[in-house]
């Protein structure tokens, strides 16, 4: 993969990252990732060159070989650390399609329904307006998907 250098944080705009280059991107089903990523499995890249911007990561150690950084703050999982290079969650770049994953790993854990997941119907278009009008209605105080120079934004009631 290439172009430099990749951008991303935390929801919440507490941590912030840049990363110079990405190695391979791949999901994982073990039940350490489901766990924390408290999803089907844990979308991960390879992070050369990664700096942090903003913030200081807090670990959890999940394992004897391996620890999870995260955001203190809103608790997005950042990344997975077993040793340099880091590897970082693919959700938290602003831009997730720069790390499209080339690999599963751990298959022996992968959800039984995970493979027919593609095949669920999609939402009926009856439902699409009332959800795209309740979607239009939120006000996001998530952090924006680009660098900001002050944390935290102000926010209005």
């Amino acid at each position: 993969m290439s172009g430099c250098p990749f951008s991303g944080g935390c929801q919440c705009g507490a941590m912030r990252f840049r990363v110079g280059r990405l190695g391979r991107a791949s999901i994982c089903h073990c039940r350490m990732c489901q766990k924390a990523f408290g999803s089907f499995f844990g979308p991960l890249v390879t992070a050369h060159d990664l700096v942090w911007t903003r913030g200081e990561l807090r670990y959890f150690a999940s394992s004897n070989k391996v620890r999870r950084g995260f955001c203190a703050d809103c608790g997005t999982p950042l990344v997975y650390d077993y040793g340099e290079p880091l590897e970082v969650a693919i959700g938290a770049f602003d831009d997730p399609e720069v790390a499209a994953p080339v690999i599963q790993v751990n298959p022996a854990d992968k959800l039984s329904f995970f493979d027919a997941l593609c095949g669920l119907p999609l939402r009926a278009p009856e439902e699409t307006s009332e959800a795209e009008a309740f979607k239009a209605s939120i006000v996001s105080y998530q952090h924006p998907d680009r660098d900001t120079d002050t944390w935290p934004p102000e926010r209005r009631p």
